[in-house]
């Protein structure tokens, strides 16, 4: 809903400066608020600066706040076409001197996100070097008014335990969905006495030179890792929820010997043995869970009126607002299953506009009912609980935007989207660099989207 309104200037907190932190605080200053960006890393970028020590991480994640934010391992690469990753005003391109393949590695999305946040001034609203321990409500209506928040934050470099502490109208969290690893709960997991550890520290395959590797997960990161391996380990064994595998899955593992199929695992045994429920077995020299992550917030203190049940953050009003305390608490990035970059800058820009007065939200009631009509729907439809932020729907991502006058995703963003997801299903190795979607590809050159900042914007 649009308002009449005068406009309202807020002071606002935006939690992390990766890729949704830094559109959330271009749209926030865009609408005319005050922002301060709070970053425990000396960069942007979040989950694509690459973090290559993992000493002192926990290898199953396991600890409340980790040390190493970033899961982005050294070989990686991107699985969607630069074409359909950047914001909308800000195209994906390729730069001369720097990666310019389709599917780059991953530095070259986190130069295209110091590009992005160079091109449009964000850095002066950045503090580097400083991690949040508590987001909190004020109770002090009487000195602050309503809808206040508190938040603690430390320099992580400083010698000094000194807490800073500063009042903001409203806090934005962005900090990203792939740190905090989603483990499997299998018999004699806590007794293994080998070596175990969450893809979240996995970097290169050296250090399984030579040894027997269970791979648990068959999803991007599973594939990946597993493929990689296959030069330097003994055996790769690959532990799927279903034997149901993609045919380019099925290629790679026909073409190499040393990789095998097996079920879900049934049991760990102390020895080196590991069970699957098929009655296999073979004795493992190493254990990498390839298990995905589950949403963490470990400094809001909402009072249990969010929470995080079975990887649902909830109640949240289109995954962004928790009705209750909305507009002044939001979120950027909790879904997934989506084309990211455009999405977030939907949500920043709505989140802005509703801070700014601009737009107004639904009564609670209203929020809280389509809440509960979404959870129905994904319950009838037989979607696990874990599942609720998977999106995978063109059609909501385009729905979601009218919330703000935010354009459709382009048709050729959407075709190019799908014939990377065919591509990689047919033949898993090389569809990064081997692909027939050339007349999509000119199509999507010749949009607004590439042409709008002109020839002189980027040295091409």
């Amino acid at each position: 809903m649009v308002s009449e309104r005068n406009l309202y200037t807020k002071h606002v907190c935006v939690i992390g400066a990766g890729p949704s932190g830094l559109v959330a605080a271009r749209e926030l200053r865009k609408e005319g608020h005050t922002v301060v960006v709070l970053e425990q890393n000396h960069e942007v970028g979040g989950q694509w600066l690459y973090e290559p020590n993992i000493e002192g991480e926990d290898p199953l994640g396991k600890a409340n706040v980790l040390k190493v934010h970033s899961s982005v391992y050294a070989s990686l690469r991107l699985t969607s076409p630069r074409e359909i990753m950047g914001f909308t005003d800000f195209p994906f391109l390729a730069k001369k001197g720097r990666d310019m393949r389709r599917f780059p590695g991953h530095n070259e999305l986190l130069q295209y996100l110091k590009d992005f946040c160079d091109w449009f001034g964000l850095r002066e609203m950045i503090r580097f070097n400083t991690r949040v321990v508590y987001v909190g409500m004020l109770h002090d209506i009487a000195k602050f008014g309503r809808d206040k928040w508190i938040v603690r934050s430390k320099e992580i470099n400083s010698s000094s335990e000194k807490v800073n502490e500063e009042v903001f109208d409203a806090v934005v969290v962005a900090i990203g969905h792939y740190s905090h690893p989603r483990l499997p709960n299998i018999k004699g997991m806590d007794t293994w006495k080998r070596k175990q550890m969450h893809s979240h520290i996995y970097r290169v395959p050296q250090p399984f030179c030579n040894e027997v590797v269970v791979v648990v997960g068959n999803s991007l990161s599973g594939t990946d890792i597993s493929m990689e391996l296959v030069d330097v380990a003994k055996e790769i064994h690959l532990s799927a929820k279903s034997l149901e595998i993609s045919e380019g899955l099925s290629k790679v593992i026909s073409k190499n010997h040393s990789l095998h199929l097996h079920p879900q695992i049934e049991s760990l045994y102390e020895d080196g043995r590991v069970l699957f429920v098929d009655g296999s077995w073979v004795i493992a020299d190493s254990i990498i869970y390839c298990t995905g992550y589950t949403y963490s917030f470990p400094f809001l203190d909402t009072k249990g009126i969010v929470v995080v049940d079975d990887d649902r953050v909830g109640p949240l009003y289109e995954h962004t607002f928790p009705p209750s305390l909305a507009p002044s608490l939001s979120f950027v990035g909790i879904p997934r299953k989506i084309i990211g970059f455009p999405f977030f800058e939907s949500q920043a820009k709505w989140i802005a506009q509703v801070l700014s007065g601009k737009r107004t939200l639904p009564s609670w009631d209203d929020m809280m009912k389509s809440i509960k009509e979404f959870y129905n729907s994904r319950d009838e439809a037989g979607i696990p609980k874990h599942n609720t932020h998977d999106i995978a729907n063109f059609e909501y991502c385009d729905k979601y935007g009218e919330h703000c006058g935010f354009p459709h995703l382009e048709d050729w963003r959407k075709d190019l989207c799908l014939s990377a997801l065919r591509n990689a299903d047919k033949d898993l190795e090389a569809y990064r660099d081997s692909y027939d979607d050339h007349e999509l590809l000119q199509v999507a050159h010749e949009s607004p989207h590439y042409t709008q900042l002109g020839p002189e914007a980027f040295d091409v």
